[in-house]
């Protein structure tokens, strides 16, 4: 790692101005005709984002997330009228996400409740759904509440899984920021175009850029594709209070990555340069180098889970990407394992040293924000220089803003 402590990072260090018309509220209407900024070897230029294969060469090979956006918003009313919302965090019981979506009957999640002064402990709520022609009803139980979140149970008398649920009673879960209500077209535009895996309440934004054409472009230049799974919490919107960041303590989220995906990941580390397409398919990779250096340490490890701090207290030991993906996929064959699931609040931060990406296709984030913290650790103190030739330029930014391609400095 560098000499830079993270944990005494100050978040006023990284903020600029951004002014509140330079934040998209609504995508281009073509999605591949974002502008790009390039940054590599310190030095900016400005593209189309339907240009991206001309700044790639065809041993390249780029990682996506391709997690899927949920209707985690659901509404109820009271008998007396109040409103009370209800936003699903990540799944308790059963706690592994495709389980919880696929589960009949009942589920109890982690959510957060507006309102909920409103909402007693021991006390239930009722939705009449209307779906293909047929009614049921849903009914949510107040069972606790945490420090941050509240402890629900949802409840149905149909013969359909949870997603099914939420596809019929609930609401697309938009950025705070956009400061307006989800819209129809909203369906379709956030959400990338190769979205396969429910169970995010943000979507990974760096795809948003991503069309057929750009797919097939970069295919005929044989650069290739891996498809990996995180599934993005509403953590990625909590802003840092802390003085420092050790006070600051990260969300966990789902990692879900198959085991053609990871073996593809360890021919593609050896011979290839790696381009993370977004922080969310970077902090996914980066995650499972570190799980096989914590396996390089104890090979008896029973899941795979990664603190926000554990590469940082590791072994200074070094471990290559190659060994370290070895040591995964072994664990993987002892258990027989078909996925690799686990959780990570990975921080990826100033003093962090990036070991598997090359490159970093990302959007423009908010100040004051962990992405932001983790694009100074992928180009060090040049983000202020990206920044502000991104504001002079007229880049759109946030989640349906415009895009970049940052390369590591040699």
């Amino acid at each position: 790692m560098s000499s830079v402590n993270p944990r005494a990072l100050s978040i006023e260090d990284f903020t600029y101005d951004l002014p509140k018309q330079r934040i998209a509220k609504y995508p281009l209407e073509a999605r591949d005709q974002s502008k790009l900024l390039v940054y590599k070897n310190g030095q900016i230029q400005h593209r189309i984002f339907n240009e991206l294969s001309q700044e790639l060469e065809s041993s390249d090979c780029l990682f996506f997330n391709d997690t899927r956006v949920i209707h985690a918003r659901l509404f109820f009313q009271k008998p007396t009228g109040a409103h009370i919302e209800v936003f699903c965090l990540e799944p308790l019981s059963p706690k592994e996400i495709t389980q919880a979506f696929d589960q009949k009957g009942s589920v109890v999640w982690k959510t957060m409740v507006g309102n909920a002064k409103r909402f007693k402990v021991g006390e239930d709520l009722t939705q009449t759904i209307s779906a293909d022609g047929q009614s049921y009803e849903l009914t949510v139980e107040m069972l606790g509440r945490t420090q941050d979140s509240f402890e629900v149970k949802f409840s149905w008398n149909r013969d359909c899984t949870f997603a099914e649920v939420l596809e019929d009673a609930g609401t697309l879960p938009i950025p705070p920021y956009l400061n307006r209500d989800a819209e129809v077209e909203d369906e379709e535009r956030y959400q990338t175009m190769y979205a396969q895996a429910n169970g995010s309440v943000a979507a990974p934004t760096a795809g948003l850029h991503f069309t057929q054409r750009v797919l097939d472009d970069l295919k005929s230049q044989s650069i290739s594709s891996i498809f990996v799974t995180l599934h993005v919490g509403a953590g990625t919107f909590k802003p840092v209070k802390s003085d420092t960041m050790q006070d600051h303590e990260m969300h966990q989220e789902q990692i879900d990555v198959s085991l053609h995906a990871l073996q593809q990941m360890r021919n593609a580390v050896k011979t290839n340069r790696i381009v993370a397409v977004g922080t969310t398919s970077l902090r996914t990779i980066e995650s499972i180098y570190w799980f096989g250096v914590k396996l390089q340490e104890n090979q008896g490890l029973e899941s795979f889970t990664l603190g926000q701090w554990d590469p940082y207290e590791l072994s200074e030991q070094s471990v290559s990407a190659e060994d370290a993906l070895d040591n995964v996929l072994a664990w993987m064959h002892r258990k027989e394992l078909g996925r690799l699931r686990g959780n990570t609040q990975l921080i990826i931060a100033l003093g962090y040293t990036i070991r598997l990406a090359d490159a970093l296709i990302t959007n423009f984030h908010q100040p004051k924000s962990t992405l932001l913290l983790l694009v100074a650790s992928f180009i060090g103190d040049d983000w202020r220089k990206v920044y502000e030739y991104a504001l002079k330029n007229d880049f759109r930014f946030l989640s349906f803003g415009d895009s970049s391609i940052l390369f590591r400095n040699p």
